[in-house]
């Protein structure tokens, strides 16, 4: 099932961020994947954009592979997947 129009449009609210590497990356994200994310895709980009900026980053760019607040999500699959999309170049 995926996200409806509301649902996306709050977590691309929610995805403008104070890092501007952090909102390009989002950015490419949602215009590649938008319109095909899950619900289960939007719970773990709801638990991803609720980290501070520099967790994120350090996700993002693959600097680390979990942070603290999400270890136990991170070895979810789904949570895999939508890192390794967002890690796209």
């Amino acid at each position: 099932m995926t996200l409806g129009n509301a649902e996306l449009y709050r977590l691309k609210s929610d995805a403008r961020r104070g890092l501007l590497e952090n909102d390009l990356i989002l950015q490419r994200f949602f215009e590649r994947y938008g319109a095909q994310l899950s619900v289960d895709d939007g719970k773990v980009l709801t638990q991803l954009l609720a980290l501070e900026d520099n967790d994120l980053m350090d996700l993002l760019i693959g600097r680390k592979d979990s942070v603290a607040a999400l270890d136990r999500e991170a070895q979810s699959n789904s949570f895999k997947a939508v890192l390794q999309k967002l890690r796209e170049k």
